[in-house]
């Protein structure tokens, strides 16, 4: 997979603006500055790879904004060693960003069997190895798997599923976008068995977060 320097030109001016938009989180900028974008774009739209924007891909999903993106993963709060889950591989940009950070165990659910068969093959394709790729309902989250330091919700989703905080750790960090037309963003850390701190950080727009389709 070809990166020119054209392209990692056009990701330092990409870090700049992020940057200059408030992202401050170094392993976040880091990743950014190292994640091909191109790589997950529709060859149509390959020139736009570096525009601070969302696109469609397969299945009427999108790649998200790379602020959003950005923003997301700096409410993660990450840490070397932490497992954490993805809900919503889509076109994997987000994998691999949150795969660019030193030591994490990354969990990913894709609903879509059209995307999760792509973007599979992409991963191969570039080596990308995630500790488990699944296609499932990300609603259910991975039972199997928990608890996950640090939960990542890559679309829209009407109300907060219950598994995804009982799937936390203590300390546990769940960033989802939360409501219908358009969703706030919100960070719930699990502070106890049955405590959580849930605090809101403005509005976006996400594809909606669908559940019991498989």
């Amino acid at each position: 997979m070809n990166d020119s320097t054209k392209h990692q030109g056009q990701r330092r001016q990409l870090v700049k603006l992020l940057e200059e938009k408030g992202i401050q989180d170094k392993g976040v900028i880091t990743a950014v500055g190292s994640v091909p974008r191109h790589w997950f774009m529709d060859v149509g739209l390959e020139a736009y790879s570096y525009v601070d924007k969302a696109y469609p891909i397969d299945a009427n999903q999108t790649i998200s904004q790379p602020y959003t993106v950005a923003f997301q993963t700096q409410l993660l709060e990450l840490k070397i060693g932490d497992k954490v889950l993805e809900i919503g591989t889509g076109s994997g940009y987000q994998t691999a960003i949150l795969m660019a950070f030193e030591g994490l165990k990354v969990f990913t659910v894709e609903r879509q069997q059209e995307l999760f068969k792509k973007t599979k093959l992409l991963f191969k394709k570039i080596r990308l190895r995630p500790k488990k790729m699944i296609f499932g309902d990300g609603y259910r989250g991975l039972p199997d798997h928990a608890p996950f330091d640090a939960i990542i919700v890559t679309a829209g989703a009407a109300e907060v599923p219950k598994p995804l905080l009982k799937q936390l750790a203590i300390g546990g960090r769940l960033v989802i976008p939360v409501g219908e037309k358009k969703q706030i963003m919100t960070r719930y850390v699990r502070t106890g068995e049955k405590s959580f701190d849930r605090k809101t950080y403005g509005n976006f727009r996400f594809v909606p977060l669908l559940n019991n389709k498989n």
